[in-house]
């Protein structure tokens, strides 16, 4: 898979994971696990880039004597996965253009 389709689509797993309750990197990873397998360094490069473009922000917290960061979508994180919804419905038509003599055989 290209490698820039495949950054933004982790993006916006990354970002769909913490859409509903604010999130920590180990939890993030736990639920995503259904779907995807992201290593720790991948998913903690993606929240540092998501950070700095502003689509997330992060607090730290004590939990269990230690300090966990907490990673909260921002409207333009939202934006981004309403953005996503749309570039995939084209992404789909490209799809079945391109699949199209698959299903006539």
């Amino acid at each position: 898979m290209d490698i820039q389709l495949k950054r933004g689509l982790l993006d916006v797993c990354v970002l769909a994971a913490i859409r509903d309750e604010d999130s920590y990197g180990y939890q993030i990873i736990k639920d995503m696990q259904p779907y995807i397998k992201m290593s720790e360094s991948t998913l903690y490069t993606i929240l540092k880039r998501l950070e700095l473009s502003e689509m997330l922000t992060v607090r730290t917290a004590e939990h269990g004597g230690r300090l966990r960061k907490y990673y909260h979508i921002t409207e333009a994180g939202i934006r981004r996965i309403e953005e996503f919804k749309e570039d995939w419905k084209e992404i789909l038509s490209i799809y079945r253009f391109v699949t199209k003599e698959d299903t006539n055989a």
